[in-house]
């Protein structure tokens, strides 16, 4: 398995929002950056995924699920980039923000503070566990 980390602005899209869809889950589209679009690439059935609160928020608020790996975005008229369809699986009981990411120095690494701008990326399992650990749960 693998862990990843996907970034959406809860004006946009929430995780509320997400959790009401529940199991039957909803399409992650909309991803224009080459990057982000080739780790939507790799990610496979059962991956599991920080949902992160962007620009308002700044913090990891739960985990949702790769239900199916990449096919064509249908919001790509010309069909160059990829979605995933993600479904809730689980809240985080305390919300992980980016400043007590960027505290933590075993995870200053990861890209969520190196490439900020990169709205997909990938998450090592020890920083999985440690923002797990964080969070709660």
């Amino acid at each position: 398995m693998n862990y990843w980390l996907v970034k959406s602005e809860p004006s946009v899209w929430s995780f509320n929002e997400q959790k009401k869809i529940g199991s039957k889950g909803t399409v992650w589209d909309g991803v224009r950056n080459y990057q982000a679009a080739n780790y939507l690439k790799q990610m496979k059935s059962n991956d599991l995924c920080f949902f992160y609160h962007s620009n308002e928020d700044k913090k990891i608020i739960g985990i949702v699920k790769i239900i199916k790996p990449a096919f064509i975005d249908p919001t790509d008229k010309e069909k160059k980039f990829v979605a995933v369809k993600v479904a809730y699986y689980k809240d985080l009981v305390e919300p992980v923000s980016l400043a007590d990411i960027k505290e933590n120095k075993e995870i200053s690494h990861l890209p969520l503070i190196k490439q900020s701008r990169l709205s997909v990326m990938p998450i090592d399992s020890k920083s999985w566990k440690i923002i797990c650990k964080m969070g709660r749960i």
